[in-house]
């Protein structure tokens, strides 16, 4: 028996896991025939459901129009899919932890990137190898993080990245070097004391200087891993075994305390309006791709430049990783989901859902059909320079739910003693970062060292 954690902001609780698969869970029964009075000599159908978080209109609409087209042309395998809501936190996580304790999951399960490595090694989900032998086409970073112990365990149609979004009005009533913000290259981004003198330049009594990602659920550690890494040391190791001497070493707490800065002098907030860039409250926002279809609504020019590196090492790094699908193993019909996943993930639907999402592509290939056109020309050609140059997928682990949960709950501390105090505590920043490293460490190595 093994535990599984909920993603849970203010704890993690323990529940009991089957340690083998059972009856089919949300999907349903093994090659059904639908009962219409049909006689023994009908073709079985097998129906397949997906559970996925609910997105934009744009998306959910793609979706309707591709279960459609698959459905229609393969009577045999039937799939539908149920949008769940995640309410910027670790809601749908919840629900399939729950699904795993009552051996209900569906038969395709979307999972957060660095989740795979979890259901991985608890049984979870089942290998894809067989269904996607050859990988060349998709970019390193989303084979990379859907691999665990050698063999592929889940693939998805599109990556993320995040990078520096600025109002270019506002930048020229500050008096910002508006050539110096365009003369950033994916080799040579904006610096931290660029970045902070910036938005010290623009904080003024109606505006932030910048917004810093604070839905206190994954996108927390998702948005500011590559602060981390850009100034010398990752979260956790690269063999996804320990947590201590990584988030709570000198160079995290040096790290973690130029973001608490920010929100000390002001120039972030610790509690954000929704759409705070949008609404013309901040002046600079860290955030991913997909604001850029959020922002044809902005009534002010924009612009976007490269994620901000360390002034200590120089070193470009930038997020990535999406959510992708993997066959659970109370699929009634894995062989089916694989027939659908090969053809869910063709070069094709991965450009066209990739359109819909306002996210790059997973494969290389995608870049060429005309609906990722406008990845080739600024903005997105930046999120799309940066994944091919300098992406970091997040660890590897199966403990990686403890560490998401705990490290949010950590900055969340962390910033609301430096909104409080309007300073930096760093005795407190190492405390917190310790009790991270701590519980890390000992979810690994009581249920998988």
């Amino acid at each position: 028996m093994k535990r599984l954690f909920t993603l849970a902001l203010a704890c993690l609780m323990a529940l009991s896991l089957a340690a083998c698969g059972g009856s089919s869970g949300g999907g349903a029964d093994a090659n059904q025939t639908a009962d219409n009075g049909s006689d023994a000599n009908e073709t079985a159908v097998t129906y397949l459901n997906i559970w996925q978080p609910s997105d934009k209109e744009s998306v959910e609409n793609w979706w309707v129009e591709k279960l459609a087209e698959w459905n229609a042309a393969h009577p045999d395998i039937q799939v539908s899919r149920d949008a769940i809501d995640r309410s910027d936190s670790y809601a749908y996580d919840n629900k399939v932890a729950t699904a795993v304790t009552s051996n209900s999951l569906p038969d395709i399960l979307y999972v957060d990137g660095p989740q795979v490595s979890y259901y991985a090694a608890n049984g979870i989900t089942l290998p894809l190898t067989s269904y996607f032998p050859d990988t060349s086409d998709f970019v390193d970073s989303t084979v990379a993080e859907c691999t665990y112990n050698g063999d592929l365990y889940a693939i998805t149609a599109t990556e993320s990245s995040v990078a520096l979004y600025y109002n270019i009005d506002y930048m020229k009533e500050c008096g910002v070097d508006l050539d110096q913000l365009a003369a950033y290259t994916v080799d040579n981004p904006i610096k931290w004391s660029e970045f902070e003198a910036l938005a010290a330049q623009c904080t003024t009594e109606n505006y932030v200087g910048t917004h810093i990602v604070m839905d206190h659920g994954e996108g927390l550690p998702y948005a500011l891993e590559p602060m981390y890494v850009s100034n010398g040391v990752d979260y956790i190791s690269a063999d996804g075994t320990t947590a201590q001497g990584y988030v709570n070493s000198p160079e995290a707490v040096e790290t973690t305390a130029f973001l608490a800065n920010l929100i000390a002098k002001g120039y972030a907030n610790v509690d954000p309006i929704t759409d705070e860039f949008l609404n013309g409250a901040c002046a600079t926002e860290i955030q991913g791709s997909w604001d850029v279809t959020v922002l044809e609504a902005a009534d002010f020019e924009w612009g976007v430049t490269y994620y901000p590196v360390s002034d200590k090492t120089g070193t470009p790094v930038s997020p990535c990783g999406d959510w992708a699908a993997a066959i659970t193993r109370n699929c009634s019909n894995p062989d089916a989901a694989g027939e659908f996943l090969q053809w869910l993930m063709s070069p094709e639907n991965v450009a066209s859902y990739s359109a819909a999402i306002s996210k790059p592509a997973s494969r290389l290939s995608a870049y060429d059909d005309p609906a990722m056109a406008a990845y080739k020309e600024y903005p997105l050609s930046v999120f799309q320079e940066e994944l091919s140059n300098n992406a970091s997928p997040r660890p590897r682990t199966p403990s990686y739910a403890t560490f998401s949960t705990d490290y949010a709950e950590a900055m969340t501390n962390i910033f609301a003693r430096a909104a409080s105090n309007g300073e930096v505590d760093e005795s407190y920043i190492q405390e917190q970062l310790d009790n991270v490293a701590s519980k890390f460490e000992k979810d690994y190595n009581d249920y998988y060292a």
